[in-house]
């Protein structure tokens, strides 16, 4: 039975958005890292440099096989005793699976975290967590739990059920909705994931990682850096993610095929990675393209002509 604590925000393409909402983040988990050798052994597997990591920052990063296809996407901050890894929960056993490989070698314990993840959303978002916290970090402890900064729009907090309760009554001002919500917020902010139906299929620079700062390129070996390196430095990579636009039927998934035109005809140009349909079927969605189309390409997808609708941040290297 679904939850009527966070119902559904039903909204039309020029709806205002609600400035302030919380929801309760089912589709998303986070993998934990605490023990003697965490710092250096999280260092040694991921894209993103864990070592220069403050207390109170969070960053972006990818974990890659050796060919340096990703396993999972994830937003990295401390947390308790270690460090925590946010990330798709659908894609989570297999990420487990892979990134504790080694660390039978390495003194670390790496585990699924049994914490609620709430999601805080909206223009307003901020300043309700200012009155609740005593810094103004990206990373904050409260008396709730961890706060971490997403995006602009967007605070993820990591609580327990206990806790949770204290702080719904204290949440008057907030629309508590289901969590579709935030997945506008991430797309419109074109933020990465890994869903079960993209894992190991791309590498990081075909999610725009490089872009959002979330691949170091002057920290020591990883898996699968020489395959991230070669694609900044002689150019190898292909693909870019891209936020396009159009009318839906049904919300597109992540995996779904979406076309390109090529003259008068239509191939397989590119995958989708993640969208949300607003209730009159228009639909924003993030897909992996080519990334030298030319610019009069057109996109189709559910018999719809979609149309790129420009990105928030830069895809040129620095």
């Amino acid at each position: 039975m679904m939850s009527t604590l966070f119902p559904t925000l039903n909204l039309n393409k020029d709806d205002q958005l609600p400035s302030f909402t919380v929801s309760e983040l089912n589709d998303w988990t986070l993998i934990t890292m605490v023990g003697a050798d965490k710092k250096s052994y999280l260092q040694g597997q991921v894209t993103c440099d864990v070592v220069s990591l403050a207390q109170d920052e969070i960053t972006f990063g990818g974990h890659c096989d050796a060919k340096g296809k990703l396993w999972s996407i994830f937003q990295l901050f401390h947390h308790n005793d270690g460090y925590a890894l946010f990330q798709r929960k659908s894609a989570i056993e297999t990420e487990l699976t892979e990134i504790k490989k080694y660390a039978v070698f390495s003194k670390v314990d790496i585990s699924i975290s049994n914490d609620i993840l709430l999601g805080f959303t909206g223009d307003k978002a901020l300043e309700w967590i200012d009155q609740h916290t005593d810094s103004n970090t990206n990373v904050r402890v409260s008396k709730f739990g961890t706060f971490a900064k997403i995006s602009d729009t967007q605070w993820l907090l990591v609580t327990t059920g206990d806790k949770k309760e204290e702080l719904l009554s204290l949440l008057s001002e907030a629309t508590l909705c289901d969590e579709a919500i935030w997945s506008l917020h991430h797309i419109k902010h074109a933020l990465p994931q890994i869903d079960a139906q993209l894992c190991n299929e791309h590498i990081p620079q075909a999610l725009n990682l490089q872009a959002i700062n979330g691949i170091s390129f002057k920290k020591g070996c990883y898996t699968g850096q020489e395959t991230v390196a070669r694609a900044k430095y002689r150019g190898i990579n292909k693909r870019a993610m891209y936020l396009l636009s159009g009318q839906s039927e049904t919300l597109p998934c992540a995996g779904d095929a979406i076309e390109r035109s090529v003259g008068e005809n239509w191939r397989k140009g590119g995958t989708i990675v993640s969208a949300y349909r607003f209730e009159d079927g228009y639909t924003l969605a993030l897909a992996i393209l080519p990334n030298d189309l030319d610019e009069d390409t057109q996109f189709k997808l559910q018999e719809s002509i979609w149309e790129k609708v420009e990105l928030p941040y830069t895809l040129d290297d620095e």
